[in-house]
């Protein structure tokens, strides 16, 4: 075994990405430490451990530099897996089940490799320039790169040279090279990814020059990277997920439709959005409102943080009265406190605003006034922002939007606390998220927290941020860009990325067939918020009796997904696995695939391809090998692996659900607070090729934090068995200790079966013959039951 691996690392090294090796790095000695390697260089040394057998993290400490060991990212600690290590007399040889560690000693190399299969390795390794630190890597020819956060740049990022700066782009489209959320995280398609484990502004090259390079720059900071392999892309995305944290389950409202715009100017106006929607009969969980809470003006007035009692003079009152009908009241933050508000004098006595050289607060102008910024990174200035939405959060405030986190304008000689403004610029979001979920523990632990921010940093998930794509413009381009935005998102962690519907900036003519298309995608993306400049109206109670029907259908529908959606979240919140998923996740190896965004997976079950160009008849759409697929609407049978020319409808997007799939959903209800599965309607799509399959539901009171691990929940299981006669279908649960489960009336409903049965034992049926579908009402004791149907 030993001379297999070592015939593979060679052919590794003589033939697939070492293309550059370091002549100058010089191998001095190597220390074999209880947690770690050490090996000692000419200029520095390397620690490399093993956080488990799927992570490797190595960190290079140049002579003279002190090691550091805060990572705002990682949470995982290392598992202490005692890595295998061996020495020859040219490699030094450090492996795990998983990943494996060659270092050759002259020319000195790194290589990384996943059981046996070459991921990447050292270039010239770490250099320093007159302006940055550089870790350079030798990638192969063929593989594609994902990654650095948020852009438009097409799913094959490499070729790019990422600023590592998070900044606005007001009003894009189908190109956004720099946008709100930069990451120091690369993926491949080769199934690993390398993550930059340092805070500081820098630049992300993917082989740029076609050199087969992939390279980080940074202006100071750590030295230390992960990689991080898995079997698949599932298993990938939970390895980097188990390093910088999970995504925590939010409420279920959350997973309702809000109203939102810029903005509700008074008490009045928001009373009556809600009042429309509740006329309209359209479902509704949330309303949002921006800035003219706290000033009647655009500009001159952030930073008040206190309701303008002239524009909403009874808001606790408001706020208790939309409680009621179950809606939840959301209020924008932002981190500048203006000169001109009633917040200046207090911030910039108490010291908590961001400082200049001088040791005074920084004043600066930007396009809502001359202000400073919360000092985020000082304790003081935390605990002072923090009581301002615990204050909120007692007048029954559900949720909060932090604006402009990252930091929308941030002069890099601004002092804070722990560094320069750009040695910490781009965890701005990240921290005032920490600060917020940290709050909500302390002061409110029986409450989930919704966190809506367009941001962050690596790992931000795990403070419970929900991440929308920032000012897109009202267009067809704009929308274009949200299933590439949202499906790379998710892949970094960051499940919940999501699009203004209908699109924010521009467009002061409506185009409906644009909004209604939005809102169609907007049912299988993970949020569903419309929100635009109040000179077209997002909401659609305020449109057209046809766009009105249309989104209302689309919202319905949403509704009526709840169950399955809500266990998709709950996945997520386990194993980090998005909601939206690219079809390569199903073959990975399809070099077409690996680039493209046309279509994706919501969830396992479910396959969407959104409209996105106006005035399409008809989409081709590829329905991946691994299973047949069922047209959503008309129950129509597909060939996995075929490509369709798909007619489109007015009032849906093509949808389709994989053959052997349960999809669990209920009727229509106006908000989450009457959502219950006592009645539950569940759909299992017959397959003659599938023998067997499975599925699951999730459900707790959607409410209370960490439910599954206090044994606050059940989890019902489904399972189908063909063996040719029969069709068996199972239905089981597991209920937590703490939870008490309810009789449940459920609406079997079976598609695609050819013929009407012979026999249900102890089951009446109805037989539709025009669909092809079988319905079975069955009173279930939350027990194990057996429906075995005779075809």
């Amino acid at each position: 075994m030993r001379n297999i691996y070592l015939f593979i690392t060679i052919l590794f090294l003589s033939s697939t990405i070492l293309f550059s090796q370091n002549s100058k790095r010089i191998f001095e000695e190597i220390k074999n430490n209880e947690s770690n390697i050490e090996i000692k260089t000419n200029d520095g040394k390397y620690l490399i451990k093993a956080i488990n057998e799927n992570i490797i993290e190595t960190t290079f400490i140049p002579q003279g530099e002190i090691f550091n060991a805060n990572s705002h990212a990682v949470i995982l600690k290392s598992e202490f897996i005692k890595g295998d290590f061996s020495e020859t007399k040219t490699h030094l040889y450090y492996n795990t089940k998983g990943v494996k560690v060659t270092i050759q000693k002259t020319p000195f190399q790194i290589s990384y490799a996943y059981k046996n299969k070459p991921l990447l390795s050292e270039k010239n390794g770490y250099i320093k320039t007159d302006s940055t630190e550089v870790l350079d890597f030798n990638i192969s020819t063929e593989e594609v790169l994902y990654g650095g956060g948020a852009r438009v740049l097409g799913m094959n990022r490499r070729g790019n040279r990422l600023q590592l700066y998070n900044r606005a782009h007001y009003g894009y489209e189908t190109r956004s090279e720099l946008m709100n959320y930069t990451m120091p995280l690369v993926l491949s398609s080769k199934i690993y990814a390398v993550h930059f484990d340092n805070a500081p502004i820098g630049f992300l090259d993917l082989d740029s020059e076609k050199t087969n390079t992939l390279c980080y720059e940074t202006i100071s900071g750590r030295k230390t990277y992960q990689v991080i392999a898995g079997d698949n892309w599932q298993n990938l995305i939970e390895n980097y997920t188990n390093l910088t944290g999970k995504q925590p389950l939010p409420s279920r409202w959350v997973l309702g439709n809000f109203a939102s715009r810029m903005g509700y100017h008074t008490e009045k106006e928001t009373r009556e959005v809600v009042q429309k929607f509740e006329e309209a009969q359209i479902p509704l969980d949330a309303i949002i409102i921006d800035l003219y809470w706290f000033g009647a003006d655009l500009k001159g007035t952030m930073g008040n943080l206190e309701f303008l009692r002239d524009s909403f003079p009874t808001p606790k009152k408001m706020i208790a009265d939309f409680k009621k009908k179950g809606v939840k009241t959301i209020l924008v933050t932002e981190p500048f406190i203006l000169t001109t508000s009633k917040k200046w004098k207090e911030v910039s006595e108490q010291n908590l605003l961001g400082k200049d050289s001088l040791g005074n607060p920084y004043r600066y102008d930007f396009y809502f006034g001359n202000t400073g910024i919360i000092d985020i990174f000082n304790p003081k200035a935390k605990d002072w922002f923090w009581n301002i939405y615990k204050k909120y959060n007692q007048m029954g405030v559900s949720g909060w939007w932090g604006d402009l986190g990252e930091p929308e304008v941030h002069p890099s000689d601004l002092i804070h606390t722990t560094g320069t403004a750009d040695q910490v610029h781009n965890i701005y979001g990240h921290e005032w998220a920490k600060m917020l979920s940290e709050g909500y523990k302390k002061d409110f632990p029986d409450q989930r927290p919704f966190v809506l921010m367009r941001a962050g940093y690596s790992g931000t998930q795990k403070y419970g941020m929900i991440p929308w794509s920032g000012d897109v413009n009202r267009s067809w381009g704009g929308l274009q860009a949200q299933p590439e935005i949202a499906l790379q998102m998710g892949m970094q962690g960051m499940a919940y990325m999501h699009s203004d519907l209908g699109g924010f900036a521009g467009g002061e003519i409506l185009d409906s067939d644009l909004y209604t298309r939005w809102l169609q995608y907007g049912v299988f993306q993970p949020i569903f918020r419309p929100h635009a400049q109040e000179s077209v109206a997002p909401e659609p109670v305020f449109h057209d009796k046809k766009t009105i029907a249309l989104a209302k259908k689309a919202i319905e529908l949403r509704y009526q997904l709840l169950p399955y959606n809500y266990t998709l979240a709950f996945e997520n919140n386990q194993k980090g696995t998005p909601f939206m998923r690219p079809l390569f996740f199903e073959e990975s190896d399809d070099l077409a695939l690996q680039t493209s965004s046309k279509s994706y997976l919501w969830g396992k079950e479910i396959l969407v391809s959104p409209i996105l160009k106006s005035g399409i008849k008809e989409q081709e759409i590829y329905l991946p090998k691994s299973s047949d697929w069922f047209d959503f609407y008309s129950d129509k049978k597909y060939k996995g692996g075929s490509t369709e020319l798909i007619k489109t409808e007015t009032d849906h997007i093509p949808t389709f659900v994989r053959g052997g799939a349960f999809i669990p959903m209920i009727d229509v209800i106006q908000t989450t607070e009457s959502y219950n599965i006592d009645n539950l309607k569940l759909h299992y799509y017959f397959d003659t090729n599938r023998k067997n399959s499975y599925g699951e539901l999730y459900n707790d009171d959607g409410a209370t934090p960490n439910a599954f691990e206090k044994g606050k929940f059940e989890i019902l299981n489904f399972k189908s068995i063909h063996t040719g006669k029969y069709l068996v279908i199972e239905l089981d649960s597991e209920i937590g200790e703490n939870f008490n489960a309810h009789n449940k009336e459920i609406s079997l409903i079976i598609h695609n079966i050819s013929g009407k049965p012979k026999k249900i034992k102890n089951y009446k049926f109805e037989w539709n013959s025009d669909r092809n579908t079988l319905k079975i009402p069955i009173k279930y004791l939350n027990k194990k039951q057996t429906i075995k149907i005779k075809l």
